[in-house]
């Protein structure tokens, strides 16, 4: 995931059916974020080619607060936002002064960082989720039902209770990987943080679709 394009493992047991796999996983997986009512952490976001050849590297801070409340800074090499309010979400760009708003509606959702934010029980009725082990780190191999998002895999990976990456394949087969760092769990966070003013002068475009 690019901010600016958005705002990636099989396995357990062979002996396991296919559906006993994807229903363990999506019931794990809810299990690990039903708890998760505010997220904070800084990352480190990578853009992958198809064969492993790093595009772009970017790092920020991400703020959220559940359910559907969301905030996403890119710090550098550019600067970027991404803010959800809880009905509506804004993608700004500074450097073009120019706001993108548009409803927090099941499309939206589908992005990685806005998945988050939504009912862990809403995971297995959107995606097919599995579940594998790799040392101390349990990773998740979710795969979108619905046709209609931008990615076509998306693996999240924990370490203990906190989610410490993220890795999403699209369908060119270029990955994004990001790393969260300084991960602060289910501390207040003011909700100012998850409203956006649009500065003066700035040029709105509402995505009605």
């Amino acid at each position: 995931m690019t901010v600016k394009k958005t705002l990636a493992t099989l396995a357990m047991t062979l002996a396991l059916p296919v559906a006993a796999l994807a229903s363990e996983g999506a019931d794990r997986l809810a299990t690990m974020l039903e708890p998760l009512e505010t997220y904070q952490a800084s990352f480190e976001q990578q853009i992958l080619d198809g064969s492993g050849q790093r595009l772009q590297q970017a790092n920020g801070t991400m703020w959220l607060s559940r359910p559907g409340k969301f905030r996403w800074e890119v710090d550098a090499p550019y600067q970027q936002e991404v803010i959800s309010d809880g009905s509506e979400v804004y993608l700004y760009d500074p450097d073009l002064e120019q706001v993108t708003v548009q409803a927090l509606d099941q499309r939206v959702t589908h992005t990685p960082a806005l998945l988050l934010s939504g009912s862990a029980s809403e995971l297995t009725e959107n995606y097919d989720v599995t579940r594998q082990q790799q040392g101390s780190n349990e990773v998740f191999r979710l795969v979108p039902k619905s046709p209609d998002t931008l990615f076509e895999e998306l693996e999240m990976t924990f370490r203990g209770e906190e989610l410490r990456g993220l890795e999403m394949t699209d369908s060119t087969g270029q990955r994004t990987a990001i790393e969260f760092r300084d991960v602060r769990l289910n501390q207040s966070i003011d909700d100012s943080r998850f409203t956006f003013d649009i500065p003066d002068g700035t040029d709105v475009i509402r995505d009605t679709h």
